[in-house]
C-alpha cells in the first residue's frame, strides 16, 4: 500500500535511488532522504546543492571522495551487524561514492540556509550506543547525528533497532511546534521526520502509527517492510511495533526551521505514564544487537 506518508518499497524510486525523498517530494522544507544501490565496481556523482548529507553505509562499505579528499568506509554487513562509520557532506559539495564489492548506502539530508560543517569523516567507534527502554519497550539507539554527537547544521540522524515482540517509538511523541516552559526553556522543537525501515527475515513485518489533533489532522496505520519509507510532518507518532519473530530496524532522519539544532520532544499526556513503569523492568538481553558503544 503506498498513501501520502506512507511509501512502500518501490514506490518512490528515482533514476540511481531505490527511495529518494526530498523536501518537495515530500510537501515541507527541509527533510530528505536517499537511498542508493550500488553493484561491484559501480560509482555514483552526488551533488549535494542546498543541503548537507550523511554517507551512511546499510551493507557494504564505499569511498567517499570530495574536494580532493577521499573517506574510506568500512561499512558493514548488514544493519542489525552494527553500527558503522560514515561521511559528512556540506552544501555545495560534489563527490563521488564509489563500491570495490558493492552495497547499500542511505543518504540523509537537510536543506541549510550556511552551507554545513567541514566535510568529515565519523567514526565508528565514536557512534553512541543506547539502550532505551525496559521490558517489551526496549530498543537500541545508534546515535550518528544528534547534538552532543556530531555536528552539523540541521541534520539529525540516528538508527532505532528493535526485537521482534517489542515496542518502540514509546510513549508515543511530536516535535511539530517550537514550545517554551513558563520560564522560557526550550521544551519541544519543530522538525519534519523520516523514518525508513529494515526488517529482518524473509516476509517480515512491523507496523507505524502516526495520528495527530483536530487542529492539525493525519492518520497513519501502515504494515511496514523493508525498503518501506514512512513520512512525519506533524502529530504524535509510534509505537513502531517489531512482530514477534522479526527484528525492526527504522533510520530516523529530522530537520527544521529552528535555528538552534534541537531533538526536544513531547510525549502524548494519555501514554506518558508509561515511561515510569521501565524502572521496575530490565533491558531485553537481546540488545545490544552489534555491540557498541553502549550507553
Amino acid at each position: 500500500m503506498t498513501s501520502k506518508y506512507h511509501l512502500s518499497t518501490g514506490s518512490s524510486t528515482d533514476g540511481s535511488y531505490d527511495v529518494l525523498v526530498t523536501p518537495e517530494s515530500a510537501g515541507w522544507g527541509y527533510s530528505g532522504l536517499r537511498i542508493l544501490t550500488l553493484q561491484p565496481g559501480e560509482a555514483h556523482a552526488l551533488s549535494t546543492g542546498d543541503s548537507e548529507f550523511l554517507v551512511l553505509p546499510l551493507t557494504g562499505s564505499c569511498t567517499v571522495t570530495t574536494d580532493g579528499t577521499a573517506f574510506e568506509l568500512t561499512g558493514r554487513t548488514g544493519v542489525f551487524a552494527s553500527a558503522t562509520d560514515f561521511a559528512y557532506l556540506p552544501g555545495g559539495s560534489e563527490a563521488q561514492i564509489s563500491s570495490a564489492s558493492g552495497g547499500r548506502f542511505a543518504l540523509p539530508s537537510a536543506r541549510t540556509e550556511q552551507g554545513g560543517q567541514p566535510a568529515r569523516y565519523g567514526r565508528k567507534e565514536d557512534v553512541p550506543v543506547e539502550l532505551r527502554g525496559a521490558g517489551a519497550c526496549s530498543r537500541q539507539v545508534n546515535n550518528y547525528c544528534l547534538p552532543g554527537t556530531f555536528e552539523a547544521e540541521q541534520l539529525l540522524v540516528c538508527e532505532v533497532l528493535t526485537p521482534g515482540g517489542n515496542w518502540s517509538s514509546y510513549p508515543p511523541h511530536k516535535h511539530d511546534e517550537a514550545r517554551t516552559d513558563d520560564s522560557g526553556n526550550p521544551v519541544e522543537s519543530e522538525l519534519e521526520e523520516i523514518y525508513y525501515f529494515e526488517v529482518a527475515g524473509e516476509g517480515g513485518f512491523g507496523y507505524q502509527r502516526v495520528y495527530g489533533t483536530a487542529e492539525r489532522p493525519i492518520d497513519v496505520l501502515a504494515e511496514v517492510r523493508s525498503g518501506d519509507t514512512v513520512l512525519i510532518p506533524h502529530g504524535w507518532h509510534g509505537p513502531s511495533i517489531a512482530a514477534p519473530g522479526y527484528d525492526l530496524y527504522y533510520l530516523n532522519v529530522m530537520a527544521g526551521p529552528g535555528q538552534d539544532r534541537a531533538w526536544l520532544i513531547c510525549d502524548d499526556p494519555a501514554h506518558g505514564w508509561v515511561r515510569s513503569t521501565w524502572d521496575a523492568q530490565d533491558i531485553d538481553d537481546r540488545l545490544p544487537f552489534g555491540g557498541g558503544n553502549q550507553l
